[in-house]
């Protein structure tokens, strides 16, 4: 599916790219599954270049209203997660 991702005018092309891959990253949680360890390496990208936590959720509340995902979940269910092992949101 297609969405609506929020982007920052900001951000350089490269990270644009970095941060639509961790959107599809969330998506691919919630409509397959998704290596935890790779999530949590695109994750920590995404916190380099958004590393405001304010930043963070209001990114996360305009992507949830777009696309039904909830970015906070699948980080907290990765996190909560031992090393290794498939996140698949229900």
């Amino acid at each position: 599916m297609e969405y609506q991702y929020p982007l920052s005018i900001d951000w350089t092309t490269e990270e644009i790219i970095d941060v639509m891959k961790f959107f599809e990253s969330v998506e691919q949680g919630y409509e397959k599954r998704i290596d935890r360890d790779g999530f949590l390496t695109v994750y920590k990208r995404f916190k380099e270049i958004v590393p405001s936590k304010s930043e963070e959720k209001t990114i996360d509340k305009e992507f949830q209203e777009s696309s039904g995902f909830s970015i906070y979940q699948v980080v907290k269910k990765a996190k909560n997660m031992s090393s290794g092992g498939w996140i698949q949101m229900k």
